[in-house]
């Protein structure tokens, strides 16, 4: 019985350790910001622009602050004018504000 019972709460923290982790950005899963972090910078290269949704998708470099290794992902922007100062292949500094690029330029 004892050893029933210590599967099914060893069972129970599986599975909120995964719920918790499914909340997450899901290229994030892990991986997340601490909860007041304010504005963040991350280096990366522009590798799809989406400018009917207001996206961005780039191979960023590790962003230490957020303890984000290095990966690729989609960014909303938080104004889609930012769009128009960056083109497919560009190296570019950004700025975050939680998972959204508030502002790009050039690196």
């Amino acid at each position: 019985m004892k050893t029933l019972l210590l599967a099914v709460a060893a069972l129970g923290v599986c599975a909120t350790g995964a719920l918790a982790h499914g909340q997450d950005h899901s290229a994030h899963a892990g991986h997340t910001a601490p909860a007041a972090a304010g504005s963040v910078e991350g280096t990366g290269v522009v590798k799809k622009i989406d400018a009917k949704s207001g996206s961005v998708t780039i191979a960023h470099d590790p962003i230490k602050a957020l303890n984000w290794p290095a990966m690729t992902m989609p960014f909303k922007v938080a104004d889609k004018a930012l769009l128009a100062k960056v083109k497919v292949g560009a190296k570019v500094r950004f700025d975050l504000n939680g998972q959204t690029i508030t502002a790009i330029r050039p690196q």
